[in-house]
């Protein structure tokens, strides 16, 4: 079976991105389901996939990131509202036996992802 992934580096420090909470939902025509919610750890990954097992399946999914938080913990000056506060991440998943990595690379102002390995 495949499983979900995800870890944040924050490109404005150098670093990862510890400690930012990290949603996951699954999306339909008629709902948003919210399926796991966790942490970054200090590697800026998750202690465990974000999704797995049987609730790993073929579909449309949204991660989203809450970066703005990590940046007021970490002292710096957003101003109000944040340019970007929640990132918004939404992809496919189409094939149940695949790893799917989903890295976020951060700064105040701008991100970017990819599908990793």
């Amino acid at each position: 079976m495949g499983y979900l992934t995800t870890h944040v580096l924050d490109s404005a420090h150098g670093c990862p991105g510890s400690e930012i909470p990290v949603a996951l939902y699954r999306i339909s025509d008629t709902r948003r389901e919210l399926i796991h919610t966790t942490l970054t750890n200090d590697d800026g990954r998750c202690d465990q996939p974000v999704l797995e097992g049987e609730d790993f399946k073929k579909g449309v999914y949204e991660l989203v990131f809450s970066v703005g938080s990590y940046y007021r913990r970490r002292g710096v000056e957003l101003p109000e509202p944040a340019f970007l506060d929640d990132v918004v991440l939404r992809f496919g998943i189409a094939d149940e036996d695949e790893h799917y990595h989903v890295p976020l690379l951060i700064s105040p102002y701008s991100y970017s992802t990819y599908r990793g390995s």
